[in-house]
């Protein structure tokens, strides 16, 4: 009896370390290529314990509702082979994973703005988004991955479909047994209506924090109060944690103010900028009991060709902001 006692309150422990552990994220970006040891190693160096895969299907424009997806014409790591090779090796690896099916829509439109004009097409690209995302969430199933992303930042399709959004978790649920989530914008998430169906509301927390050209880790902290308050609110109403999945800095001059912004216009290299950002949503997020990690964006399997200190893009890898990546998920595990 005592050795049973014994047992029970080891599964016990190991199940509320589990669900108290934090995620610790990156995003693996798709490539042209399968995924070798040697494009693990370094997630496995920074003290990552989950990864996003990322595969994607594509839309021609605004106003067009269907979905094309898994063909000869897209990167391998693009397709449900190379999302299920991804997923094989990083788990060999240890590390868990968060399927994450996203949308592209043609010239980079951000697919918050899809809408369509009339019924008819409302009910093509709900059919079609139905049989994408069914078909990665019997991937998801199939390969056991601990997270499952139902979209991303699809803030109008919701808003206006939202009986289409509640049926197809139902359906979801019936064929994935794992956590969901759903990957809204910074300025999305409070107007999301089901969030009592997920088990995280999930945020691509692109938040303005700063205004300055550098902004100081003392400005950046500051610069997060009023969105944590809000996204406590949010979490507590809901009863679900917070989950960022997706978040990141540039590293440009004023890589604070717009977050979000990815275009080639914004070109002065300020690793310094990207460094006190990342330090400090670290310092005010990861205290939160409501917070439960997210992904870093942007992390590529050929790590040795990324990044770097003349890249002004978000990945953080080969620049100063990597030491701080690895410093935070190794001490907050």
């Amino acid at each position: 009896m005592r050795v049973l006692k014994i047992l029970l309150l080891l599964i016990l422990l190991q199940s509320c370390e589990a669900q108290n552990s934090r995620i610790n994220g990156v995003s693996f970006v798709a490539s042209p290529k399968k995924a070798t040891q040697i494009h693990v190693d370094p997630v496995v160096a920074i003290k990552a314990n989950y990864a996003a895969v990322m595969p994607f299907g594509f839309i021609r424009n605004l106003e067009s509702p269907e979905i094309i997806y898994n063909t000869d014409r897209q990167w391998y790591g693009e397709t449900r082979d190379g999302a299920a090779q991804y997923i094989d090796i990083l788990k060999t690896n240890g590390i868990k994973v968060m399927l994450k099916p996203q949308i592209w829509i043609w010239r980079g439109e951000f697919t918050g703005y899809l809408k369509m004009k009339s019924e008819e097409d409302w009910k093509v690209l709900e059919d079609s988004y139905r049989t994408f995302i069914l078909d990665y969430a019997r991937l998801a199933q199939e390969k056991q991955v601990a997270l499952f992303c139902i979209g991303t930042e699809l803030e109008q399709f919701i808003m206006n479909r939202s009986d289409f959004w509640s049926q197809l978790i139902v359906e979801i649920k019936e064929i994935y047994k794992g956590d969901l989530t759903y990957a809204a914008n910074w300025d999305e998430y409070k107007r999301v209506p089901f969030w009592k169906e997920l088990d995280y509301v999930g945020v691509d927390a692109y938040f303005p924090v700063s205004d300055s050209v550098t902004p100081t880790f003392e400005e950046a902290v500051e610069g997060w109060k009023p969105w944590l308050e809000e996204m406590e609110g949010i979490s507590t109403t809901h009863g679900k944690p917070v989950l960022f999945t997706e978040y990141g800095y540039r590293s440009v001059d004023y890589a604070g103010k717009e977050p979000w912004r990815s275009d080639r216009s914004m070109t002065e290299v300020n690793l310094d900028a990207q460094v006190n950002l990342t330090k400090a949503l670290y310092e005010v997020m990861y205290e939160k009991e409501w917070f439960k990690g997210g992904f870093i964006w942007k992390w590529f399997i050929d790590y040795n060709g990324s990044g770097g200190s003349e890249n002004s893009q978000f990945t953080p890898q080969n620049k100063p902001v990597e030491q701080v990546l690895k410093q935070y998920y190794e001490n907050n595990r």
